[in-house]
């Protein structure tokens, strides 16, 4: 008898995501099913569904999942750190696989911005062609040939592991490899939401004597609060005014301005505020503009003058995922990352959807695995 699986699919922009039900593959070689057990939502879930990114519709959703390995397909017996793989595994896997041929890939070696046919799950592949199964809010995944699978390490749990979800990794890319936070640093922190949070994370992980969190709504600085992330914490909605804000900050840095400032909050003006929280000769980690807001006014004197070094982080990949699963260990032995998950059944992928566009839960997390 054929199984068959569940799966949340955006057919319109605009309109309510659809519970759609296909066949389960059987995987071809070097490839894998995987048994979701939990699925993040994430903010580009929301943009996807707004049409504010360009992919093809009917899709299935989900660029963030872990769960246990189903079947492996011929050939595929270790993940891609050497560990020996078998049914009941827990796993998780970079969410895209990139062309491995063009320039970015081969000689700048940055995938991200692959320029070859990149594939996403859960983002730019069709649920209308084979193998349907190529986003993780459904019972299985099909995992293609290619795909960097790694094995849980025992000291995280699935739930643990899925709380920073592709935040975490965002946040290796742009606070330990475009920035690079030293001890000792002073850092500023823009936007509180799940990257906002792993930023200040990472920043604490590697040093830095202060950090300084600028966002809201309240309810996730006092979340920030309770995990030990953040050691002051700015809410823009009580302090609304950006020169005010950035008094704040000079007055928490001794007037002299924070070392590095990543910017995590997706708002365009935001960008023109880090330039002004940043001290002389000092970085910024421009990591929350994933989609285009539009324009906004800055002060390029203010570059040069300052001597800043700004930097773009456009998502990650391979090295920057392996990463963050390396140091779920530390992350969790410093920070109850569980705390931050609120759970959804699948059938609730809606509801889910609409609680973190309002910001009424910081990770929400679609339970498959309870059918």
């Amino acid at each position: 008898m054929t199984r068959t699986s569940r799966a949340v699919v955006l057919e319109e922009f605009g309109k309510p995501l659809q519970l759609r039900r296909y066949d389960v593959p059987t995987p071809q070689e070097m490839a894998a099913l995987v048994r979701v057990e939990y699925a993040g939502v994430c903010g580009t879930d929301l943009h996807l569904q707004s049409g504010h990114l360009p992919i093809p519709v009917p899709v299935g959703l989900g660029h963030e999942a872990v769960g246990r390995v189903d079947t492996l397909g011929p050939g595929l017996t270790h993940d891609v750190l050497g560990n020996e793989l078998a049914p009941g595994d827990w796993v998780s896997w970079l969410n895209n696989i990139a062309c491995g041929r063009c320039r970015f890939c081969l000689v700048e070696q940055q995938p991200t911005l692959c320029t070859g046919s990149r594939r996403i799950y859960g983002i730019n592949q069709s649920a209308d062609q084979w193998p349907h199964l190529s986003g993780g809010w459904a019972d299985y995944i099909y995992l293609q040939p290619g795909t960097v699978l790694v094995k849980l390490p025992e000291a995280a749990t699935p739930q643990q592991v899925i709380a920073l979800g592709c935040a975490g990794p965002t946040a290796v890319h742009g606070v330990l490899n475009e920035v690079r936070v030293r001890s000792g640093d002073t850092v500023v922190v823009q936007g509180s939401g799940p990257v906002g949070l792993a930023a200040a994370m990472y920043a604490q992980l590697s040093g830095a004597k202060k950090v300084i969190i600028v966002g809201g709504p309240a309810t996730r600085l006092e979340l920030a609060k309770r995990l030990g992330v953040g050691h002051v914490h700015i809410d823009v909605f009580q302090v609304a005014d950006a020169d005010e804000r950035t008094e704040i900050v000079h007055g928490e840095t001794d007037g002299a301005g924070a070392d590095v400032v990543v910017e995590c909050a997706g708002v365009p003006s935001a960008v023109a505020e880090a330039i002004d929280y940043a001290r002389p000769d000092g970085a910024i980690a421009v990591i929350g503009q994933y989609t285009d807001h539009g324009p906004t006014p800055i002060n390029p004197h203010l570059i040069t003058r300052k001597n800043l070094n700004i930097s773009g982080s456009w998502g990650f990949g391979a090295r920057h995922y392996l990463g963050y699963i390396a140091s779920l260990p530390q992350l969790v032995a410093n920070f109850d990352i569980g705390q931050m998950v609120s759970e959804y059944a699948l059938e609730e992928a809606n509801s889910a959807l609409a609680d973190v566009k309002s910001g009424a839960v910081v990770k929400a997390v679609l339970r498959v695995g309870d059918e």
